[in-house]
């Protein structure tokens, strides 16, 4: 099989033609290549077009730019190698007048060779096709090639084709063009690349950008459909707080002894609560019905109520007094022959600063309580419990306790 590339046989480079063989070695001053059967390899990236002969090419290309799909187009790029510096004179298109002459070969390496037994022949045509620097590539031509039939003939080729050796100057000039030329490629794909980032950076901008914008609008309707519901929410509050508020305004009217009232049309309700008694109908100048004497719980509610309204900015006190009193109607109602609960000192600081500052001992007189001659306590005979007034007394503190709008209206 003809051979596809030019294995370096230094490094292990696989270069395609001549040409990039001579490039390598006077970049990197090797000389020792070989053909190789392998072709160079050719994976073409499907995003930029870039082309990489290695698989070390391949990862510093997806390293540097993110692509990973590569196809391999080894087999299309696939030529054989045309070695020009080792075509034989008879093969070559040479000019019949053209002057012919024996080329110029390594004198030391060439003594060398006949010295081992090779005709000189033999050794130049080993040293002028391998190119060889030293011995041993010499002699692997020589075994190669040692059954062609023109091996021991005089090699003569065509004096335009020996090109002079370069001076040291030259050789570094051409080093330093080499080294320019590859500079000069590898900004230019550096330059290609950071457009390429450039429209990426640019497209996941906008992609960003519009993610942003979708988020942005979701979170505005969420806080729309929120403050929708909280209105709804506030709404209804307020609707179960003006429910709470007739009902307790109905219950304090039947209580009273007082009919319910009755409700007012819609075209009504801005109308004056009462109207002057010159615009009444004569038929209605009925008497007021006298409302019914208050009960034992109207009475403990009025007291309570009292003091509700008697120490609107103290809260938490009126509520703890309401608390400590619900406590002493629990303790009798529970036990009603225990003698400590029918005793309360009234001197007691605590008790003064609970109960006493704030009227609660009027209270207690409702629930049977009598203030000794002294002073000094509350007593609650044994004779004088009535559960049902303690039950009842039980009952309004739960609620002044517990009824936000107790005392207010």
């Amino acid at each position: 099989m003809a051979g596809l590339s030019l294995q370096c046989g230094d490094c292990g480079a696989a270069l395609r033609t001549v040409e990039e063989a001579q490039e390598h070695a006077e970049i990197s001053g090797h000389a020792n290549f070989v053909e190789s059967t392998q072709a160079v390899l050719n994976l073409v990236c499907t995003a930029c077009g870039k082309p990489c002969r290695s698989q070390t090419e391949v990862d510093l290309h997806t390293k540097r730019t993110g692509h990973v799909d590569f196809a391999d187009k080894t087999a299309e790029a696939a030529k054989p190698v045309v070695l020009e510096s080792g075509s034989k004179p008879e093969m070559m298109d040479v000019d019949p007048k053209e002057e012919m002459q024996a080329p110029e070969v390594n004198q030391q390496l060439l003594e060398e060779l006949e010295a081992m037994g090779f005709p000189r022949a033999r050794s130049v045509r080993s040293l002028f096709y391998s190119k060889a620097e030293n011995l041993e590539g010499a002699v692997n031509w020589i075994v190669e090639h040692e059954n062609d039939p023109d091996i021991d003939e005089e090699l003569l080729v065509p004096a335009s084709s020996l090109k002079p050796a370069l001076t040291p100057e030259e050789a570094k000039a051409k080093a330093q063009e080499l080294v320019e030329r590859a500079r000069k490629k590898k900004e230019e794909e550096e330059k290609k690349l950071e457009r390429e980032r450039e429209k990426e950076r640019i497209r996941v901008g906008k992609e960003l950008l519009e993610a942003k914008r979708k988020e942005e609008d979701s979170e505005r309707k969420r806080i729309l459909m929120y403050r929708k519901a909280e209105k709804e929410e506030e709404k209804r509050a307020r609707d179960k707080i003006r429910q709470k508020i007739e009902e307790d305004r109905a219950e304090r009217r039947r209580k009273l002894g007082l009919p319910p009232e009755e409700p007012k049309p819609a075209d009504q309700a801005a109308a004056p609560l009462a109207a002057p008694a010159a615009a009444r109908p004569a038929d209605e100048t009925k008497p007021v019905q006298q409302p019914k004497a208050a009960s034992k719980a109207e009475e403990l509610r009025s007291c309570l109520r009292s003091i509700k309204q008697s120490h609107k900015d103290q809260d938490a006190k009126v509520k703890k007094a309401f608390q400590t009193l619900q406590t002493y109607v629990g303790n009798i109602g529970r036990a009603p022959q225990e003698e400590k609960f029918r005793k309360i000192r009234v001197t007691n600081p605590t008790f003064q600063e609970r109960v006493g500052d704030l009227g609660g001992v009027k209270f207690l007189e409702l629930c049977g309580f009598e203030l000794d001659p002294s002073g000094e306590f509350l007593n609650l005979a044994a004779q004088s419990v009535d559960i049902g007034v303690l039950r009842a007394a039980d009952k309004e503190l739960s609620s002044a306790t517990t009824n936000p709008f107790f005392g207010v209206l």
